[in-house]
């Protein structure tokens, strides 16, 4: 099991949950400068941006062992501005066990066991009750580029999926209840699977918290695509043009190659036929 522990940010020392409840035989500290103190009883290792790729898939491979592992942040919650999440959508992918320990805020705790990203995210609290006031609260994030958290009570849960689902498209998403404790449960799927599920259930017990991934990134039009490549064959040549806008958009390189031949081929550009 991978257990997610939150650190105060003023001193571990003060941390209000002793991890050695849960017996880890593993603590991996997010960050550079936590170090061994008495309520970290067990062997500590590094985990940042640095060693990650290195040490994911021996962490992983613990877990496959059914070793438990914590994962501790030097200050505050992991995952948040930390390098955890790579190593939480990993064990999830396998359907290994992540929970967290008890820690300030629902929001927090079910956005770092979503598997959703959590570099930039929106908290919103409670939605309107009614759906023609939820869609047009919904409407105002359809194209922001973050996580969204809500929190929702459990008659409305239903509902309210559905009409994320209907305004906010084909996203990503989790409901999480019961965090921290016997019950706990963490629902993963596409937004109307889970409208599907909760209609079909019926309300659950206690609130929840939903976390809906950031919306997919679209492809630029063709046409922006040749305006940016003419913009950069102006005053690149045609390998850096094409690599500029491939860092830009994401796009194969082999694909604006060859559209930036065919555009050198309508003798757009004099300065693009540098190689």
């Amino acid at each position: 099991m991978l257990l997610l522990r939150s650190s105060p940010p003023s001193s571990i020392g003060n941390a209000a949950v002793d991890a050695t409840a849960w017996a880890p035989e593993h603590e991996l500290a997010a960050g550079l400068h936590l170090v061994a103190t008495p309520i970290i009883k067990t062997p500590l290792d590094p985990y940042h941006d640095h060693n990650a790729d290195r040490v994911r898939p021996a962490v992983l491979e613990a877990l496959r062992r059914g070793e438990r592992v914590a994962l501790v942040s030097d200050a505050g919650t992991p995952l948040v501005s930390d390098p955890g999440f790579k190593l939480v959508r990993a064990a999830l992918a396998e359907d290994l066990p992540v929970t967290a320990a008890p820690g300030p805020s629902a929001a927090l705790t079910a956005l770092i066991l979503s598997g959703l990203p959590p570099e930039v995210f929106l908290f919103a609290g409670f939605l309107p009750p009614r759906s023609a006031a939820r869609r047009r609260t919904l409407e105002q994030w359809t194209n922001l580029a973050a996580t969204l958290v809500f929190f929702e009570g459990p008659s409305r849960l239903a509902a309210a999926l559905a009409d994320m689902a209907e305004i906010l498209g084909p996203r990503d998403a989790a409901v999480a209840r019961e965090l921290t404790k016997r019950h706990e449960e963490v629902r993963r799927g596409r937004l109307s699977e889970l409208a599907e599920h909760y209609q079909a259930a019926g309300p659950p017990r206690g609130e929840a918290v939903i976390v809906v991934g950031p919306p997919p990134p679209t492809a630029p039009a063709e046409a922006d695509i040749d305006a940016r490549l003419t913009q950069l064959l102006d005053t690149h040549s045609l390998r850096d043009a094409v690599a500029q806008l491939a860092a830009e958009t994401g796009l194969a390189r082999r694909v604006l190659y060859d559209r930036a031949l065919a555009l050198q081929g309508k003798g757009s550009h004099g300065k693009g036929s540098r190689k």
